[in-house]
């Protein structure tokens, strides 16, 4: 099975949204360089954020968010972000209204039922759970393998933490990945079990 990695871009204070949900300048490292990230040339990198980042996406099978994120991209339009297979959503309500069922999303109760329905369908590929609430429920049920985060040069203040309301202590290796972009710090830790 693959590994449960949690991801975000990241405030240096911790936010992956500011306190109106927005969020402001964490993506514009994906922006600012001259080395097309994917086939639509719009985001556009440093060659090492290209380097590091591209090899990361291209292992993703699946990508498992909140209800809250599913609705404030309003699904992607039914098409995985980034060219990912399919789309896990935690959530206690059905899908939307008129949905194509033929979309490759699944709505699932439950971080736990919805990580075990991410890994089958990813099967040896990376499973990534977006920061914020879901994240870190993920998180504290002891189901997330590694964190990546790539830290912004910004602080917010307040806003939506990269880790959610977890309220536990969890020990992180030393990261064993730390890579310098252009406005942006890339950084992976193993989560310690």
């Amino acid at each position: 099975m693959g590994k449960v990695v949690m991801y975000s871009s990241v405030s240096v204070d911790g936010f992956v949204a500011d306190g109106n949900d927005q969020p402001g300048p964490l993506f514009d490292w994906l922006s600012n360089g001259d080395v097309p990230l994917d086939e639509s040339g719009v985001v556009r990198v440093s060659q090492t954020s290209h380097d590091y980042t591209r090899s990361y996406w291209d292992q993703i099978g699946v990508t498992l968010v909140g209800r809250h994120v599913f609705d404030i991209t309003d699904g992607w339009d039914g098409k995985p972000p980034g060219g990912i297979d399919h789309v896990v959503v935690v959530t206690h309500r059905p899908a939307p209204e008129g949905w194509d069922p033929e979309a490759p999303f699944h709505f699932v109760a439950g971080v736990a039922a919805a990580v075990a329905k991410a890994q089958e369908l990813a099967g040896d590929r990376i499973v990534e759970v977006a920061a914020g609430d879901v994240g870190g429920q993920v998180l504290a049920a002891g189901l997330v393998d590694e964190v990546r985060m790539d830290v912004v040069p910004v602080v917010f203040g307040s806003g939506k933490r990269y880790f959610g309301s977890v309220d536990a202590q969890h020990l992180l290796a030393d990261p064993d990945v730390v890579i310098q972009g252009d406005r942006v710090l890339h950084l992976h830790y193993r989560v310690r079990r």
